[in-house]
């Protein structure tokens, strides 16, 4: 059946009124700079730089004490209405959508997590078990896959569909990080989904650094 995996930029000024967001997609929030107060389900919280939330019912935000930027994740079935938020300040953009043919009679698992490089780090030709979209928080990276090669900047995103071998070369001169969100199978709770094309890549060190937010068996929307 036919998905579609959306990323969402949500810019708020700091004490922006509170936004409502109705259930039904599957969703993941990231902090990627500022403050945001959260209401869903039993929580009330403010959420600050790099940390994230995957509400499963109706969610409210609102502008904290800092201009807030929010990464958010959804999916929806193919043809599902966008979910701009109207702001009268700030802005909501669609930054990417992907999408993606899903089993609904298989088990899945939604996967928000940051990979961190050092300047001049790497990721050696792999593989994902799954399709999910990356957005790069900081530095610089270039995404080398199916013969071609691809430069992403900060809050600049792509989608990386999962059995396509990819190497990702960050820059020579900063830190990089990116966050991630992956639709993957359910059988992966807790284990890594990546597998390496060259078998002599396995044993070599690997620069890349892994921080798991959410790792959480989902049911598709629908």
């Amino acid at each position: 059946m036919r998905y579609e995996l959306r990323l969402y930029r949500d810019d708020l000024p700091a004490q922006a009124a509170s936004f409502r967001l109705p259930p039904g997609p599957v969703r993941a929030l990231y902090v990627a700079g500022g403050a945001l107060r959260v209401h869903c389900d039993a929580l009330r919280a403010t959420l600050g730089p790099n940390t994230a939330l995957q509400p499963e019912s109706t969610v409210s935000y609102s502008g904290g004490s800092l201009p807030a930027t929010l990464l958010r994740w959804e999916l929806v079935q193919a043809g599902a209405p966008q979910s701009l938020l109207s702001l009268e300040q700030g802005s909501s953009t669609l930054l990417l959508a992907a999408g993606m043919n899903l089993d609904p009679s298989a088990h899945w698992l939604l996967r928000c997590d940051r990979v961190d490089f050092p300047p001049g780090g790497e990721a050696l030709t792999h593989t994902h078990r799954g399709g999910g979209i990356r957005c790069l928080l900081k530095g610089g990276i270039d995404i080398h896959t199916q013969g071609q090669q691809h430069h992403y900047a900060p809050l600049e995103p792509w989608f990386e569909a999962g059995p396509d071998p990819v190497y990702a070369a960050a820059s020579a001169s900063e830190d990089s990080a990116f966050a991630r969100v992956m639709i993957l199978p359910r059988e992966l709770l807790g284990k890594s989904s990546i597998s390496y094309v060259h078998p002599e890549d396995l044993a070599k060190p690997k620069s890349q650094r892994y921080q798991i937010f959410i790792d959480s068996p989902i049911d598709l929307p629908g």
